[in-house]
């Protein structure tokens, strides 16, 4: 398989093997060869006796490394993942196999690591968090036994033990090499690795996985890749980068927090780890852990199936583990007390909680928003406030300061009093800035940002210690004394012996995003936030600022996400949204999406939705058109096919326009 983009090569080739080259070219090796004149990469694939080729074969240029990289499984993945993201096997190849490090391939390999003594110590090491919940033990002696049971987990959201979901992935992967197998334990991103990374040191020990992270450099990323393949460790832990890797006689893959957009992966054919892993675990026979504080549709919809099961601790168990959440103004004597409370961005019932909370220990605050006033419009007539160079959105800012600093109220803002009206694209200052409408200077800000929240808290409570994490600056834990913790959702630091208490601001900005996901994502965050919160039994407590109404907010009260997704999975269904369709955007310039919808042969179920024209993106040339094709779940497959039929007769004619194709997108507004 050559390293090839064009979607009508998509396919193996056959080169002879010279007698020089016979021990060295073995399958899964990286080759060179010669096609269509120049010199290309490639791999492997399969040595056979002869060729179905008429014509005599060229030989292959040179062997550049005997360690067989792709494995038979890896290779196998790799098409399937190709055919169900209508890409090319090169691309998906680019992400699973990292480019050679020459001199780490010649360093003498390490020693295998030891395994778990016996089944029996293995399936349930101390301090595993699936102990607390009523199927987690039977699927941990499942593991150990050698069996491949697949469960979705529902962690109850808070600071006890049952809501430490690393140690119960590190428990699994270790059950799972107690068999003699491997195991595969997927994260978004790196706070959550550090914490997996802690739990899988304390039950596998140092040497006994590998952690392979795209980020880690050539050398690193490499010297893990290969201790994978060549058997020195039975588990390996990382981004969605790990989710290819080559582990030998695969038993487990486990991802945590499967919602977050940091698992689909930016370039094309734009997998996300839970498919891969899903795509895996069925053409392998492993087993799968899908865990998470949040549940997704598409996870919903395999428990539904019967694909996975539930683990889930019973809801009285999960109300009284998780901290008691709240709603602002959700009761009429709420609203006599505060009538202000439905339009207040920090109303009363805020302030009661931080003021009961903050003598037990921190508090956090989560803010939608980075920055101080985000985003500004014009005091008379609502028109936003346009840079007159580039058109960009403005913000204000104050001088001074940064995320991550910690201060009190006064001495943090005193005495300074700079605001600076500036473009959030090109930075230049808007002095003198005038409504293009309504002639007005006056402007008023409708977005707060995390920045400006921290100011007015710190004047609320002076004596209190205030930090910041956000942006750039993200802390990782904060010590256990009285503070305010102001925090974006993903910022937010783990506080030593969870938070007192937390408020979560400004809930309507992630709930009206224009985007199918957007409530589930919403919930996602919050949840998030919750489990570092004491438990109920302890006294913690969360505020959330928002419409009682809402579901998600209803959701949140109860901490119910699994009863969320399924009346989400029922909304979808109803409106043929994925999960419960097949979604395919395609989106180029118009001349392109106009040749695709001639080309195109869809099945006879399949809807053809637009085109229609983007809004233009910063720095691009020309609009864009999106069209966007469903077809229901058993034409699915063939949906995907027709899309990458186009690809190919267009790869061929060599079309002009270059066609952005997105299988089931996470974003889709």
């Amino acid at each position: 398989m050559l390293d090839l983009a064009l979607s009508h090569l998509d396919r193996p080739f056959d080169y002879s093997v010279s007698a020089d080259q016979h021990e060295e070219a073995v399958p899964g090796a990286r080759v060179r060869v010669r096609f269509a004149g120049k010199q290309r990469d490639g791999f492997v694939l399969e040595r056979l006796e002869g060729s179905a080729h008429d014509g005599t074969l060229s030989p292959l240029a040179k062997v550049v490394s005997p360690e067989p990289v792709l494995t038979a499984e890896v290779a196998a993945l790799l098409r399937r993942v190709a055919d169900h993201y209508a890409g090319s096997f090169s691309d998906v190849m680019r992400l699973a196999v990292p480019p050679r490090h020459a001199a780490t391939e010649k360093a003498a390999p390490g020693p295998p690591a030891a395994v778990p003594a016996t089944a029996a110590t293995a399936a349930a090491p101390a301090g595993s968090s699936l102990a607390d919940y009523p199927t987690g033990p039977a699927f941990l002696d499942a593991l150990a036994a050698g069996r491949s049971p697949r469960a979705g987990w529902a962690v109850t959201p808070s600071h006890v033990r049952g809501g430490d979901w690393a140690s119960g992935l590190a428990a699994a992967a270790r059950a799972t090499a107690a068999s003699g197998r491997g195991a595969v334990l997927v994260v978004p991103d790196q706070r959550d690795l550090d914490l997996l990374r802690q739990a899988c040191t304390e039950a596998l020990g140092v040497a006994g996985f590998a952690v392979l992270v795209a980020e880690a450099g050539p050398a690193a990323r490499y010297r893990a890749f290969l201790r994978a393949l060549r058997g020195e460790v039975r588990v390996v832990v990382g981004n969605r980068a790990a989710a290819f890797a080559p582990v030998r006689d695969l038993g487990l893959v486990a991802l945590w927090d499967d919602g977050d957009d940091l698992l689909a992966e930016p370039r094309a054919p734009y997998p996300h780890a839970r498919e891969v892993l899903a795509l895996r675990a069925a053409g392998t026979g492993a087993g799968v852990l899908l865990a998470g504080y949040q549940r997704t549709s598409e996870v919903q919809a395999l428990v539904e199936r019967g694909w996975v099961r539930e683990i889930a601790q019973d809801r009285t168990v999960a109300r009284h583990a998780a901290p008691r959440v709240k709603v602002t103004a959700d009761t009429d004597r709420a609203l006599e007390r505060d009538p202000a409370a439905k339009a207040a961005r920090l109303p009363h019932e805020v302030f009661e909680l931080m003021r009961a909370a903050l003598p037990q220990g921190p508090v956090l605050v989560q803010v939608p928003r980075a920055g101080y006033l985000v985003a500004l419009v014009c005091q008379d007539c609502r028109e936003p406030a346009r840079c007159r160079h580039c058109g960009g959105p403005t913000r204000l800012s104050a001088a001074g300061g940064g995320a991550g600093e910690a201060w009190g109220g006064a001495e943090r803002w005193g005495g300074t009093g700079a605001l600076q009206a500036s473009c959030r694209w090109c930075g230049r200052p808007q002095n003198g800035w005038e409504c293009p409408i309504c002639g007005s200077r006056r402007y008023r800000a409708p977005v707060v940002g995390s920045e400006r929240t921290a100011e007015e808290l710190g004047r609320a409570f002076p004596q209190t210690t205030v930090r910041q994490s956000a942006g750039g600056q993200v802390a990782t834990t904060v010590p256990a004394t009285p503070a305010i913790v102001v925090a974006t959702p993903g910022a937010e630091p783990r506080a030593e012996g969870g938070y007192a208490g937390a408020v979560l601001l400004d809930t309507p900005l992630l709930l009206l995003r224009a985007d199918l996901r957007a409530p589930e994502e919403a919930l996602r965050r919050w949840l998030n936030a919750v489990a570092l919160v004491r438990g109920g039994s302890d006294g913690g407590s969360v505020v959330a600022v928002g419409e009682s109404s809402s579901r998600a907010l209803q959701a949140l009260v109860r901490v119910d996400p699994v009863g969320f997704a399924a009346r989400e999975l029922v909304d979808r269904t109803e409106a043929h949204f994925p999960p419960a369709a097949k979604l395919v955007t395609v989106e180029g310039r118009p001349e392109a999406v106009a040749e695709f919808v001639e080309l195109a042969q869809l099945p006879p179920h399949a809807e053809l939705l637009g085109p229609v024209a983007l809004p233009p993106e910063r720095g691009a040339e020309g609009v864009l058109h999106r069209l966007t094709l469903r077809a229901p779940p058993r034409e699915g497959a063939g949906l995907v096919r027709a899309v990458k039929d186009v690809g190919a007769i267009r790869s061929a004619r060599k079309s002009e326009g270059a066609l952005r194709v997105r299988v089931d997108p996470v974003a889709f507004g």
